[in-house]
């Protein structure tokens, strides 16, 4: 294995699930599965590179840097995580491989990217918890700050989620049967450890966060698992890496009457989401 390869597959290993972008001179260049999968989704060539000894070949497909804005979105859209692997000295003033490192990983729920962003429409980040006797759900919009929270029944997340529409759904790890089950599969979700899903741990990061001792001024202190998936969405910024996030400076609870909301049925039979008939085509934005 060449040492660019090495490098590529140790940065590689810290985000397996992400398609990882990574900077060659003045390419974005993808290897192996990533390679198969943003060739399919791009529409980009495949090709293979000698990976070492033996005449190992790797899977290969890249896109020129400055087309970045043109090929991310589409990659986000898709439903995939995509982790920004840049050069982070000039390779003029080193005989040596060139440092790289990842400076953004961007997923179908966070991203402040302008090119990614549909801007008539939010990009909701959501965060669901069940809890004992009833179930958490949060929303984020980090592109505008709004940060809302709530708790009830299945039905009722269920409800909010249909409503919110999410572009990517964080719940804890080993819990997918019961998503599923309980909602749908046609979200973009990521699953997260158990310990992020814990009151203590998300009570904590949330009041660091805000800088406040109690979360009563928000009205949600008496919500929690609607804390524990507010606690979880902002675990999740911190685990991409998103630090800049000054302009989240509150949370609010969603009122149980303050948006309309109409359950998975009504919202087919208007074709809201989805066209019932097939071979038809339906704008929805």
């Amino acid at each position: 294995m060449t040492p660019m390869m090495k490098q590529f597959m140790d940065i590689k290993s810290k985000h397996p699930d992400a398609i990882l972008l990574f900077r060659c001179g003045d390419f974005y260049e993808t290897y192996s599965t990533d390679a198969i999968e943003a060739s399919e989704i791009l529409g980009i060539t495949l090709t293979k590179r000698n990976n070492g000894k033996n005449n190992k070949t790797l899977e290969m497909a890249g896109f020129p840097y400055h087309a970045l804005d043109t090929y991310l979105p589409k990659l986000v859209r898709s439903g995939r995580r995509v982790a920004i692997c840049d050069q982070l000295e000039d390779p003029k003033t080193t005989k040596k491989l060139v440092k790289r490192g990842i400076t953004e990983l961007v997923t179908p729920g966070v991203t402040i990217n302008d090119t990614v962003l549909h801007h008539k429409e939010n990009n909701f980040l959501a965060a669901v918890h069940f809890g004992k006797g009833s179930c958490g759900v949060a929303f984020l919009d980090i592109s505008t700050g709004e940060f809302l929270t709530a708790e009830g029944t299945f039905d009722y997340v269920d409800k909010l989620l249909h409503n919110f529409s999410p572009k990517e759904i964080l719940f804890e790890r080993g819990k997918r049967g019961q998503f599923e089950g309980n909602f749908t599969n046609r979200f973009f979700t990521f699953e997260m450890e158990d310990w992020v899903f814990t009151e203590a741990s998300a009570r904590a990061r949330l009041l660091s966060h805000f800088q406040t001792t109690t979360l009563k001024g928000f009205g949600v202190e008496h919500l929690k698992n609607g804390t524990v998936v507010a606690g979880a969405i902002l675990q999740y910024l911190e685990l991409t890496q998103h630090a800049q996030i000054g302009h989240i400076n509150s949370i609010s609870r969603i009122e149980a009457d303050q948006y309309v909301r109409m359950d998975k049925f009504t919202i087919r039979s208007l074709e809201l989401l989805s066209t019932m008939n097939e071979g038809a085509s339906v704008s929805c934005r």
